[in-house]
């Protein structure tokens, strides 16, 4: 029977509590640093030649919901209540509420290094230091809303933009098209904050770690991507005669041959396709 994936602001203080504990279980066991390995491995720009799977490619959604859903078994083994909740950035856009609080993920960086104080993912625990990194910290960093230069998280005028295109994704399928994956993922024209929407931008918010192929080193990871596959799923229950594009991969010749990853095609590194993904509803779905 399919699970609920929940918004965090309604969960219970016990709900927070093993969520949490099931996060520092998996990350006791070395796991957690597996999810780090591969997210770092596998963020390849389309600047750079080979296979992109991850990231500025039609495959970043059925890529991450995959992703999302590893993680949330290997929470599961600890813990079957536990599932990964998402957070609804265009409305609990405060850098103190939900999910900031001390009880959840903490706090933004303190101002010299930003490095996390508060909460259960501070170094100073002793529970969460970084083993896999793309930096030599060991420890996590956040700079939640940049102060020093404010960035505003999407609205929800922004997102609602991305839900409104009909078209999944185009030629040449990379971060300089249209198409609902890209305005969701958020790579926009130009350079700083007026290239960065929706997904993108949300990173570049919280700042720090996440900014970084490394990311997933920052739970907020998990609950920022729920709320992106949330998205998916309004996008195609809104467009029911849509589907994941490509169909066909590209010919030879073409300068995304052999770069993407067609509907029927494996993603790796899964045995699955993007055309395997599109419905998830008996597995969980969204309160």
């Amino acid at each position: 029977m399919a699970y609920t994936r929940r918004d965090v602001s309604t969960l219970t203080r016990t709900e927070r509590k093993r969520f949490v504990d099931a996060l520092l279980k998996v990350k006791r066991s070395g796991e957690y640093d597996e999810f780090v390995r591969r997210h770092i491995e596998y963020y390849v720009p389309d600047g750079d030649d080979g296979l992109r799977t991850a990231h500025m490619t039609p495959s970043f959604l059925p890529w991450h919901r995959r992703f999302v859903l590893d993680m949330e078994r290997a929470l599961r083994r600890v813990d079957a209540s536990v599932t990964i909740p998402y957070w609804d950035w265009t409305r609990d856009r405060s850098a103190t509420g939900t999910p900031w609080t001390a009880d959840l993920l903490g706090g933004t960086g303190r101002r010299s290094d930003h490095r996390v104080t508060t909460g259960p993912f501070a170094y100073a625990t002793g529970h969460w230091t970084l083993r896999e990194n793309v930096t030599d910290a060991d420890f996590l960093t956040r700079d939640l809303g940049r102060p020093a230069n404010p960035l505003p998280l999407p609205t929800k005028a922004e997102l609602q933009s991305a839900l409104d295109d009909p078209v999944y994704d185009m030629a040449p399928w990379d971060s300089t098209v249209r198409g609902f994956r890209n305005r969701l993922e958020g790579w926009g024209t130009g350079r700083g904050p007026g290239s960065w929407h929706n997904h993108n931008r949300v990173h570049r918010w919280v700042g720090g770690t996440m900014v970084t192929g490394a990311s997933v080193n920052d739970p907020v990871f998990w609950l920022h991507h729920s709320f992106v596959d949330l998205q998916w799923t309004r996008w195609q229950n809104r467009h029911r005669d849509t589907r994941y594009l490509p169909e066909k991969p590209p010919r030879v010749g073409d300068d995304q041959y052999g770069r993407i990853i067609a509907r029927h095609e494996k993603l790796p590194p899964w045995d699955m396709t993007p055309d395997e993904m599109e419905d998830m509803s008996t597995v969980y779905r969204y309160g």
